[in-house]
């Protein structure tokens, strides 16, 4: 079949391209028809306004000629054999034939500033565009899509704005659909809010036009491929080694474990690293709505949650797959995140014989935990009275940490607390463990200490029946941070 455009060199058999019609004149070399200024340029991010020299200087214009030569690749590639072939033979094919279409535009351009342009075009056609280079570094934890032209960052706990942008809201719409297709979900007016997660496992949330007024909106939430370990934890200051040591006790005895936390506090990097502790030989099952767990065990089995077609069938949510945890025979069931009525069957789950279980929520503090639980419960509409409900809380679970990210960025956990019992209707609890904050010093770093605030928990008796050691000395250490 004749290729679209022939612009394109013969290609070996098995090649990304269409071969070029017989008879049609072959192409222009390219020192021939473009020439260069070989010197160097200074990079600039991709989206801005590039330093392109000529015609280039405005990022319309720029925008105008990405766009024109990845229209024109799509029209001359053979799509269909991307998969098929090594990636690196890929960007090799779709980098000569992006050159010799920058070549026939006549662009005068350096170098370094063609490269650059290649890479791009190679980021558009095989990866999500602009926000390739924000993907490649590992030291940026959230991204931030508030429109095509305003793309922030977290990096180390603080938010900037970056130089990253996108064409227009039809360009950002386009790379929105392309992550959502690659897990087969769709995002339209009918269903304009999607959550998903990329290759690499992070977490995707969408949404688009009605519902977002200036465009559609994404954020991403990475997770390194790295696992931050336990030790890693208490070499950061994000928690004392007695305090870990107390934590790992009660999650080998079985106690039931809840971290609380704000939104990007660091719940799920405290459930990664407690998970640890959970012996080899158990059976565990994680249920969550985006897959974001890493826990390190052998017998792990993975739940994730379906959200309904377009015709609002075939949804499968958190409390379907909490029950189907229970018929197989569980050791424990860790949830992601309680958000809804799956908490009750959570919580009859972890009453009725699956000890040890953990879950996260986001609350500012242990006692906010047990108030949107209880809210959670009540969800369910099976007209429990609360004070059911309060004493389900009470007995499931045993143990709530609680973590925080500071105003300097750091996370910690500022708090351990045990639950004592139901008092005045609502579940009493005691703290153990907890972070005093005493000030800022002048480079803006939150000053203060961890330390034992109870001598004598409740909790210790059931370390003890298991028969797990712990040091003498465990609530006496106290650890200032920046002081």
């Amino acid at each position: 079949m004749a290729s679209k455009d022939p612009i394109l060199p013969p290609r070996p058999t098995g090649g990304l391209g269409s071969p070029r019609p017989a008879g049609a004149p072959p192409a222009a070399k390219a020192k021939a028809t473009s020439p260069r200024r070989e010197q160097p340029s200074a990079p600039t991010a991709p989206g801005t306004a590039a330093t392109i020299g000529g015609s280039l200087r405005s990022a319309d214009r720029y925008f105008e000629l990405k766009s024109e030569i990845h229209r024109k690749l799509i029209g001359v590639i053979n799509l269909d054999r991307v998969s098929s072939i090594p990636k690196e033979r890929v960007r090799s094919e779709i980098g000569r034939v992006v050159e010799r279409l920058l070549d026939e535009e006549r662009v005068p351009m350096t170098t370094a500033e063609q490269n650059r342009i290649v890479e791009e075009v190679l980021d558009e056609v095989l990866g999500l565009g602009p926000l390739e280079t924000l993907l490649k570094e590992p030291s940026i934890s959230d991204i931030l899509v508030n429109g095509y032209d305003k793309v922030y960052i977290e990096r180390a706990g603080k938010l900037s704005l970056t130089p990253v942008r996108f064409k227009d809201n039809s360009h950002l719409l386009h790379i929105i659909e392309k992550i959502v297709s690659q897990v087969g979900r769709r995002v339209d007016e009918a269903n304009p809010v999607v959550d998903a997660r990329l290759l690499d496992g992070s977490r995707v949330n969408a949404i688009i036009s009605p519902l977002s007024l200036d465009g559609p909106a994404l954020s991403i939430r990475r997770f390194g491929r790295h696992v931050i370990t336990s030790d890693e934890m208490v070499t950061n200051r994000t928690i004392m080694r007695s305090m870990l040591q107390f934590l790992a006790a009660c999650v080998q005895c079985k106690s039931t474990v809840l971290v609380s936390g704000g939104t990007g506090s660091g719940k799920t990097t405290t459930l990664n690293a407690l998970s640890r502790f959970i012996p080899e030989e158990e059976r565990i099952i994680t249920i969550e709505d985006t897959a974001e767990l890493q826990l390190q065990q052998r017998h792990v089995v993975k739940f994730e949650t379906r959200p309904p077609n377009l015709n609002k069938q075939g949804g499968i949510n958190q409390r379907q797959l909490v029950r189907t945890a229970l018929r197989m025979r569980p050791d424990r069931i860790i949830v992601g995140e309680c958000r809804g009525p799956e908490a009750l069957d959570m919580l009859q789950a972890m009453n009725t014989g699956v000890e040890g279980s953990m879950s996260t929520v986001h609350a500012n503090s242990p006692k906010d935990a047990f108030s949107r639980l209880q809210a959670m419960v009540l969800m369910a509409d099976l007209d429990l009275p609360t004070r059911v409900v309060t004493n389900q809380l009470s007995s499931a679970i045993k143990l709530v940490v609680q973590v925080s990210r500071l105003s300097d960025g750091s996370r910690k956990i500022i708090s351990i607390a045990e639950v004592l019992g139901v008092e005045d209707e609502a579940v009493k609890i005691q703290e153990i463990f907890t972070f005093e904050r005493v000030g800022v010093d002048d480079a803006g770093k939150v000053m203060g200490r961890f330390k034992a605030v109870c001598k004598q928990p409740n909790m210790l008796t059931r370390i003890k029946q298991y028969g797990i050691p712990l040091p003498g000395d465990l609530f006496e250490e106290e650890v200032p941070v920046n002081l």
